[in-house]
């Protein structure tokens, strides 16, 4: 054979070998980016509660130990809670411009994202029970991903538990009647300040770190939270009735930022995912669990606590028809969601 042709042919097949481990080391890079090593990362948490609040236990015992057990130390969860890192509003910005890795925050964004009123509907579920199946179920995979689609910038990973909100107040409030002239602290929210309205008292938008305060000196006479706020609060040092209407079971949602969660491979995007979904259920199971403890606690604190009867809740569903009507007709998609969250079993 020619020497030429020996060239020709040695480099042919060098070429061969060369494309093959080529591919070979592709395959490779893909597998390692698929499931492969995580490189070491920080994410920060932030949150707005206590760290009594069993959204924010579950933060601690289950989020932060699940993800760094599992990815062998390669991720580090830090958590802030009490708003170290921001109010509602400043962590929303945070974890959409990428500042803040994951969030706890409630619907700070419903004006942004309308279905997101879901999250604060009064009287929509059976019990606390049913709360957890629809956040925990099917229902909540769903709005998970329209929640996502409308804000690319991050992915909504589980829902947990706010609380079942109560009323507390300065003033005898043992019944429906008790709302007229009363002055409330209510979040900035439509629902909640509709709802105080519709009773006959007046609302007052305050944010949560000024409420012992503003109780304390007279500002408002009362206010709305779950009785497990009322005692990570304080507010019961502040409050001298608490009636129980459970008007809204509100929730908080666990966020996380899309540049770096879709930057992750895929074995750390399920760990972080799985964590989320576990530390949700965790929390739901928890409040759910402490509610009598918390009523006993505030009864044995000195303030008086009044079960809402049946009758008076439907005092109560017939005074905020005018804002529920309101709601259902500036919403067409508030109808089929609620009677989806209401089939939920």
């Amino acid at each position: 054979m020619k020497l030429s042709k020996i060239m020709a042919f040695t480099l042919a097949a060098l070429c061969a070998i060369s494309v093959m481990f080529g591919s070979c080391r592709k395959k490779d890079g893909e597998a390692a980016q698929a499931g492969g090593e995580q490189k070491k990362i920080t994410i920060k948490v932030g949150d707005t509660w206590s760290s009594t609040h069993p959204i924010a236990q579950a933060l601690d015992q289950v989020f932060k130990p699940q993800i760094e057990s599992k990815t062998n130390g390669a991720v580090t969860v830090e958590v802030y809670h009490s708003g170290v890192l921001g109010n509602e509003q400043a962590l929303w910005d945070g974890v959409r411009n990428g500042s803040i890795e994951v969030v706890v925050i409630g619907s700070v964004m419903n004006t942004e994202y309308k279905p997101m009123l879901i999250s604060d509907w009064p009287f929509l579920y059976r019990d606390l029970n049913h709360a957890k199946a629809v956040w925990t179920g099917s229902f909540a995979t769903d709005f998970l991903k329209d929640f996502d689609a409308f804000f690319p910038q991050v992915h909504m990973l589980s829902v947990g538990p706010n609380s079942a909100r109560t009323f507390t107040s300065n003033k005898k409030l043992t019944s429906v009647d008790d709302f007229k002239g009363q002055k409330f602290r209510m979040p900035s929210n439509p629902i909640h300040v509709g709802i105080a309205e519709n009773l006959g008292a007046s609302a007052q938008v305050i944010p949560l770190n000024e409420l012992f305060n503003a109780l304390q000196t007279g500002v408002v006479d009362g206010q709305d939270n779950g009785m497990v706020t009322v005692l990570s609060e304080h507010l019961n040092e502040v409050q001298k009735y608490l009636y129980e209407t459970n008007h809204i079971v509100a929730t908080m949602e666990i966020v996380v930022n899309a540049g770096l969660y879709d930057g992750l491979n895929a074995n750390t995007k399920k760990i972080i995912s799985d964590a989320a979904k576990e530390a949700a259920s965790w929390a739901w199971d928890t409040y759910i669990k402490s509610v009598d403890a918390d009523r006993d606690t505030i009864r044995q604190s000195g303030v008086t606590v009044t079960p809402c009867t049946a009758e008076d809740q439907a005092r109560i569903i017939a005074a905020i028809k005018p804002l529920l009507d309101k709601l259902y007709a500036e919403n067409n998609w508030a109808k089929p969601l609620t009677d989806k969250v209401k089939a939920v079993q």
